[in-house]
């Protein structure tokens, strides 16, 4: 009789070890729950000793009786399943020979062949019309050798069924009319008594009745047909036609077969008669096991299928590794023989499947993958009606089960699949695909219609499981002592644990949840921890009162940081419907705000300290060239950075207040350290007899402001003032931030610009005394001596100091020492020059001197540019050494040149103007000039009118020493003479193409009894004189009218560096000549 299954009294030693590590993970969970939690309590899947008695001898009956030729991947040898059985039932040698011996004494089943005639294609016709009304005949023939082979047994093959099986033994189909390819689709059950000489057969015929010649001709189509006609004429009325046969031996044929077979002929007509589809599984009838008498089929298959996977699994576990869902060959073998033998269906064979690994998956470990086959086999063939009520009800508390079951593992999905284990998020998908599938399933809907949806009870689940594992981490960090430093780590410490769940849910398990269920895990996760962490945190804030101590708020610093990055992972005010219980957490942490910018400042300060006190002074490498202090200083405020990025108030106006603060303690470190970083030098140089060593001190010390200052000036982006300007905008004064932040950067970046200058000047007045001395000892040089070898030990100075300043420098204040040089420079070069005004020599010198300090200073790009080095003050002395270095007579031509350019730019005509016309004969060589009129002259006779002529002079004369200056005819009172006078010089194209060369035309009025009045003077340079640069003859020369101009009332530079030079007589009867034009003009100048 059917027995229930029980808790075992005894397990086998594997059994045992894998139940007992099962249960005790199991239960090391169940304590670490709050107490209100229930868990389910698995199903047993162990047998009693009576019950696994009875499922042995089952084993053992179906391997001895084992019918059929073997599947290919099957165990061919019964001793092999025979031992395993063995070792899956762990019985040992005594016991399973006694069961074995048992089991061969009962007596054995009924054989049958289970045949199922599906359908035939391409049989004969065989009536007129050209079908047939096929049926068949089957049965087994018993006693019988194997057809072939032999004329007696080829004879015997071409027997029919009714003539070789008794009627009592044969079975027949039914008729299906008028057709080429019939369907049947019968199944009938034929016993047999020895496999070995038993044969299955088969004949098909035509059913062939009784008709008229008229009703036949009726159906006639073609030829064929009346030959068919004729055909049966002869044969007796009513007799069948054969159409085939198909003769098996039962020994060739597998537990089961299904495939096409071909109608064999009886005569060698027709030989192809079509095929024939047919389905064999050879069956067990009348079992004399006590399974098989007292429980129901699928049952004692569903029992022996949980044995050998419990085994199976049990196996694996032993071997440290896990089952894959494969079952063995030997197992696979023991199931198959015996679903055939006891002529399961494939239905039942799934649901047996099914409850067996429903329930052991719930006290095994093994993937819940091997739950989808029986699933989709289940629902595949799913009839509604097809079971029975207690089979009904079985599959029901296996729905409710498994689904209570798998909501717990759901709930506990943190412990029971930890991300240490590579498979986890796999399996835990798997489950819920299992989930999923079984809630789909027709079955599961008529027997669990008042189940909630499965979303809801996942839903569920995983939130009562985020509740009880945020207690049983808080029952983790539960501090063993009382305190408030303690309990604050201990906080920190669970707000890290949550932050991690957190992490793990928002990159692994909502992904899986959310493709298989839509459900949002993260977001349910973060609604309910923060609600948890929320009020454990204020708890803990309020219990902390004010004034914070330092250690104190180190803790709660912690505490806000940890928070805030637990708020960041939440969803943005913005893209929530509800109000969070961390909104505002900030203000808990408002009294630890001073105890925090106190203790960033101390530790700031005590570093900066530190770090000068070690510092040797020394450049870190050829390419830093700052010291160690400063990097420590950069990482020190850094540091400070961070720590106001981290802070990140939320307040606007408080958030001001604390970046002030910020700003504030910045500027008094770099303050504070350019004091300690310069008395450091002074410690380290005192004593120090090498002045170069101080040098090189003193320039770390500048690089050192200098990399401070590039710090300080990163402090707008690194405290993020645009977000600050924008967040407070419309709660501060106009102009306010401007007036704290900035003034207060700006004021710390001026005393560093200070600093550094001071620095640099110090340098540079070490420099400066040998610059001076150098540009000195250049003007007292020999005469012999050449400019380019009197520049060189000047040049070599500078080389030798530049390039060691340029080494222990940074560019920024090499720049700015190179700076100071070069002013300085300039302004003893200047003195030089001033001191040496009437040496040309030494002007000479001075002038390449300053050539090359310009090269040198600007060293080829990499000094300074050329706007810082064409000051006002170098353009000066360039001009005034580009004068003082020349000749006399090249003033001269320079003074021209001036005058020329006067002319070309005086437009206007308040002195008069002449009107000339001139051009150059190269072939006479000579200078043709036609003087045709002056026009406006000025009154400067007493009668209101003048006695103009004017004076023609090729200048400058040294150019045209032998060519005397001409007149022109005196015209009496006239203020607009017409002159008409044609002039010719005879003088060679060379002189008159160089620059300054020209012709000087002096218009004066004529005096009786004093000199001659002063009207003006017009210059026609001679380089742009018609002829003079062609070889061809000039034709008629255009006119020109030239407006007449007055010295310079202030005197010019060239006539007084010319006056200057007392020995040289040309230049000062030129400056004579030239004084007296401009007394003259001075006289007559315009009011």
């Amino acid at each position: 009789m059917a027995t229930s299954l029980s808790h075992p009294q005894r397990r086998p030693p594997l059994l045992r070890q894998a139940i007992k590590i099962r249960r005790r993970r199991v239960r090391d969970l169940q304590d670490a729950l709050p107490p209100t939690t229930q868990e389910i309590e698995p199903p047993s899947h162990h047998f009693s000793p009576e019950e696994r008695d009875l499922l042995y001898e089952e084993a053992l009956y179906t391997v001895l009786h084992r019918l059929g030729q073997p599947e290919p991947n099957h165990v061919t040898k019964a001793s092999e399943l025979l031992g395993y059985l063995q070792e899956a039932f762990q019985l040992q040698p005594e016991e399973h020979q006694q069961m074995l011996q048992r089991v061969r004494e009962l007596e054995r089943p009924v054989f049958c062949l289970k045949a199922t005639v599906k359908q035939a294609k391409g049989i004969l016709g065989k009536d007129v019309s050209g079908f047939s009304d096929p049926y068949c005949l089957l049965g087994i023939e018993q006693g019988v050798g194997v057809p072939g082979g032999s004329p007696g047994s080829r004879r015997r093959q071409k027997a029919v069924v009714r003539h070789t099986i008794p009627e009592e033994q044969t079975h027949r189909t039914q008729v299906v009319n008028q057709t080429l390819n019939p369907v049947w689709d019968e199944t009938f059950i034929l016993e047999f008594e020895d496999i070995t000489n038993a044969s299955f057969r088969l004949d098909m015929w035509d059913l062939d009745t009784v008709e008229s010649v008229r009703q036949k001709l009726g159906e006639l189509t073609d030829l064929h047909g009346l030959r068919r006609i004729f055909k049966e004429a002869r044969k007796d009325k009513g007799q069948d036609d054969f159409l085939g046969n198909v003769v098996l031996r039962l020994q060739d044929l597998h537990c089961r077969e299904d495939q096409w077979y071909p109608l064999e002929p009886c005569t060698e007509t027709y030989p192809d008669r079509g095929q024939c589809h047919l389905q064999f599984q050879l069956i067990h009838k009348r079992r004399a096991t006590a399974a098989s008498r007292s429980q129901p089929s699928y049952t004692v298959h569903r029992h022996l299928l949980q044995q050998l996977v419990s085994h199976e699994v049990t196996q694996h576990q032993a071997g440290s590794t896990s089952w894959d869902g494969s079952l063995s060959p030997q197992a696979t073998t023991i199931l198959f023989l015996h679903a055939t033998q006891k002529d399961l269906s494939d239905f039942h064979q799934s649901m047996a499947q099914w409850l067996a690994y429903s329930r052991l998956y719930q006290s095994l470990e093994f993937p819940s993958s091997c739950l989808l086959h029986p699933i989709t086999s289940m629902e595949y063939q799913w009839i509604q009606g097809r079971l029975k009520a207690e089979q009904l009800e079985e599959l029901a508390t296996s729905f409710t089960s498994l689904l209570a079951y798998g909501l717990s593992l759901i709930r506990r999905f943190r412990s029971v699949f930890p991300l240490s284990v590579s498979d986890s998020p796999s399996r835990l998908q798997s489950l819920l695909r299992v989930l999923v599938q079984m809630c789909k399933m027709k079955a599961f809907g008529e027997l669990c219609s008042d189940s909630a949806p499965l979303p809801q009870l996942v839903m569920e689940a995983l939130r009562t499981g985020t509740v009880e594992w945020f207690h049983l981490k808080q029952q983790h960090h539960q501090p063993m002592v009382q305190g408030m430093l303690v309990a604050g780590k201990a906080l920190l410490n669970l707000v890290q644990d949550v932050m991690g769940d957190l992490h793990q849910c928002q990159r692994t398990w909502n992904k899986i949840f959310q493709n298989v269920l839509k459900i949002d895990l993260f977001s349910m996760a973060f609604l309910e921890l923060q609600w948890l962490v929320a009020k454990r945190a204020q708890d803990h804030t309020s219990a902390v009162g004010s004034p914070v101590s330092p250690e104190m708020g180190e803790s709660l610093f912690q505490l806000y940081i940890s928070l805030k990055e637990l708020c960041q992972l939440g969803p943005v005010p913005l893209d929530r419907d509800r109000v969070l219980a961390l909104d505002s957490f900030h203000r808990w942490f408002q009294p630890a705000i001073p105890s925090w910018l106190q203790k960033t400042y101390s530790v700031a300060l005590e570093r900066v300290q530190r770090a000068v006190q070690m510092d040797k002074l020394v450049p870190l490498g050829e390419l830093t060239k700052h010291s160690t202090s400063a990097v420590d200083l950069s990482t020190c405020f850094a540091q400070i950075s961070h720590t106001a990025r981290q802070l990140d108030w939320p307040d606007p106006e408080e958030a001001f207040m604390i970046t002030v603060k910020f700003v504030e303690d910045t500027c008094r470190l770099a303050l504070v350290y350019c004091s300690l970083i310069k008395a450091r030098a002074r410690e380290l140089s005192a004593g120090q007899k090498d002045q170069g060593q101080a040098a090189n001190m003193l320039c770390v010390v500048v690089n050192d402001m200098e990399q401070l200052r590039l710090v300080i000036g990163k402090l707008p982006a690194q405290l993020a003032w645009e977000a600050l300007e924008h967040r407070v905008g419309a709660l501060l004064e106009h102009g306010q931030l401007q007036n704290t932040l900035h003034a207060q950067l700006q004021g710390a970046l001026a005393g560093l610009g200070h600093e550094i200058c001071t620095g640099v000047r110090t340098l540079a007045e070490q420099l400066e005394v040998g610059i001076a001395k150098h540009i000195q000892r250049l003007v007292g040089v020999k005469e012999s001596v050449l400019p380019e070898d009197a520049i060189l030990p000047l040049m070599k100075f500078l080389e030798v100091e530049l390039c060691y300043m340029n080494t222990n420098l940074v560019q920024e204040n090499f720049n700015s020492l190179l700076t100071l040089l070069w002013t300085h420079t300039l302004t003893v070069l200047a003195e030089a020059s001033a001191s040496q005004r009437s040496s040309s020599l030494a002007s000479s010198r001075l002038k390449v001197a300053l050539q090359n300090l310009e090269i040198c200073f600007h060293a080829e790009g990499c000094g300074l540019p050329p706007e810082a080095l064409h000051t006002a003050t170098f353009q000066a002395l360039q001009r005034d050494l580009e004068l003082q270095a020349a000749s006399s007579r090249e003033l001269i031509q320079k003074y021209f040149c001036s005058r020329i350019q006067q002319q070309v730019e005086t437009t206007s005509e308040e002195l008069g103007a002449v009107t000339v016309k001139a051009s150059y004969r190269a072939s006479e060589q000579k200078l043709h000039v036609e003087l045709l009129s002056a026009s406006g002259l000025r009154p400067l006779d007493s009668s209101g009118f003048s006695d103009p002529f004017v004076q023609l002079t090729l200048e400058p004369r040294h150019e045209f020493p032998e060519l005397a200056p001409r007149e022109t005819q005196k015209h009496k009172k006239d203020l607009h003479p017409l002159f008409d006078e044609t002039f010719e010089f005879l003088v060679p194209a060379e002189p008159c193409q160089k620059d300054g060369s020209c012709l000087l035309l002096t218009v004066l009025d004529h005096d009786t009894l004093g000199a001659d009045d002063l009207e003006g003077e017009a210059f026609l340079p001679l380089r742009g004189v018609p002829g003079l640069t062609s070889s061809e003859e000039p034709s008629e020369a255009p006119q020109m009218r030239l407006p007449l101009t007055y010295p310079a009332p202030n005197g010019d530079p060239i006539l007084q560096l010319l006056e200057s030079r007392k020995g040289d007589r040309e230049a000062q009867a030129f400056v004579r000549l030239r004084r007296q034009r401009a007394k003259q003009a001075s006289q007559h100048a315009l009011r």
